[in-house]
């Protein structure tokens, strides 16, 4: 018989949720079939079976496990039934040494825990019952004060002096969520966040402390949208959806060789910036259980067709919800397209801890423009970069986008990488 665990699959991960079984309880699974959905806070991993024999589900649909946890067994018939789940359980368990528990009834072990230590308080505490009637009337916690009578004994001026002391002690302030429950308990819902959602909130909250600064840039994007709206017919013949993310890969791709700190991470315990030689560029994608980040890996080796078909394969399993961990793993730096959801002039992205930086796309609109002493209508796409402030400085930020502006701006270079 085998147990079917919930394996360390990477990444820093150490739990996740059982989304959706396979095959049903007790149903019979052959070798490395595919037997359990877990959803992690990266992606939906697919668990198989370790040997082929009858399923027993320990962890239903919904169940939270952590590494090492079991998720269910897999053996004959009789191997379920001799662990007692097939069957009636056992009298007593076996631990993990392989000692027996004790099999006093649990209703016993918790009255007798919560019996003696009150027979034993009882009899601890002297007062007589006038200092306990006062203890009541002011609402002291009489076990929990001190006497200073003969023996130990608690007095009146014992009893008055915790209820001063209580008194002195400024009242907790209500949670704002307990707040909420008695003033609108019929106009509010919880909604249990998601293995992806929590993980956006702790990598958030990992984000917010990264001393950081945004610059931002004006593109004329004119050129790259003519080049685009050229080729885009010839490559939805070949089943290519071409948009302009794949050129600013490229050039962000390009512009970091020659500006390696925004291609780092800084180690705060040894103080160091680690300088990244491969240039891995992660995307943001929202799907339909929360935003993602996928990574094209080797960009800068890349043409941009290449990183075209890439982007939306990986897009693809974004919205179905196949993405691997392996699609996930290892950027260098992230660029979130705010155009693609319609967003404006400016944004001050999160970055991607622990990256050093992320880069902002914007909507490309048609804006007034001067062009050799004349205003003309250009295609204007604002960007901005986020950077660690640590690790590299407003002029260095300067530098960086004016190099990616320069490619962008004559994408006919980049057309030829």
């Amino acid at each position: 018989m085998k147990e079917l665990k919930f394996v360390d699959v990477g990444e820093g991960i150490t739990e996740g949720q059982v989304r959706e079984f396979l095959v049903n309880d007790m149903q019979e699974v052959r070798e490395d079939q595919p037997i359990v959905k877990v959803e992690t806070d990266k992606a939906i991993v697919d668990v198989p079976s370790p040997i082929s024999g009858i399923i027993k589900i320990k962890a239903p649909p919904g169940s939270k496990v952590n590494v090492g946890d079991i998720i269910a067994y897999i053996g004959t018939k009789d191997e379920i039934a001799a662990i007692g789940i097939a069957g009636k359980p056992p009298s007593a368990r076996t631990t993990i040494s392989g000692n027996r528990e004790d099999t006093t009834p649990m209703t016993t072990v918790l009255q007798r825990s919560a019996s003696e230590p009150d027979k034993e308080k009882s009899h601890e505490i002297l007062a007589t019952p006038s200092v306990r009637k006062l203890a009541r009337e002011l609402g002291v916690d009489i076990s929990g004060v001190s006497g200073t009578g003969p023996n130990g004994r608690i007095v009146e001026n014992d009893v008055k002096s915790a209820a001063t002391s209580r008194q002195q002690k400024p009242a907790p302030l209500p949670k704002f969520s307990e707040i909420l429950e008695e003033q609108h308990s019929d106009e509010i819902e919880r909604i249990s966040m998601s293995m992806t959602r929590k993980t956006i909130a702790k990598n958030m909250e990992l984000s917010w402390t990264i001393p950081r600064a945004t610059h931002g840039e004006m593109i004329d994007a004119t050129k790259l949208f003519e080049i685009v709206e050229r080729i885009k017919p010839e490559m939805q013949s070949k089943g290519i959806k071409l948009t302009f993310l794949p050129f600013i890969v490229k050039a962000v791709a390009e512009a970091l060789k020659e500006n390696p700190r925004f291609n780092s991470s800084y180690d705060k315990e040894k103080g160091e910036i680690i300088i990244k030689k491969y240039f891995n560029i992660g995307l943001a994608a929202e799907g339909p259980d929360g935003l993602k980040v996928v990574v094209v890996k080797g960009a800068d080796r890349k043409p941009i067709i290449e990183i075209a078909r890439e982007i939306q394969e990986l897009g693809q399993k974004v919205k179905d919800q196949k993405i691997s961990i392996d699609d996930m793993r290892d950027s260098t730096i992230t660029i979130t397209n705010i155009g693609s959801l319609g967003g404006g002039y400016m944004a001050v992205p999160m970055i991607n801890y622990p990256e050093v930086a992320i880069i902002g796309a914007m909507r490309m609109k048609d804006m007034p423009w001067v062009a050799g002493g004349n205003i003309v209508i250009r295609k204007i796409m604002p960007m901005s970069v986020t950077f660690d402030h640590r690790v590299v400085d407003g002029a260095d930020a300067v530098v960086f986008m004016n190099l990616i502006k320069k490619y962008l701006e004559d994408p006919d270079f980049l057309e030829m990488l």
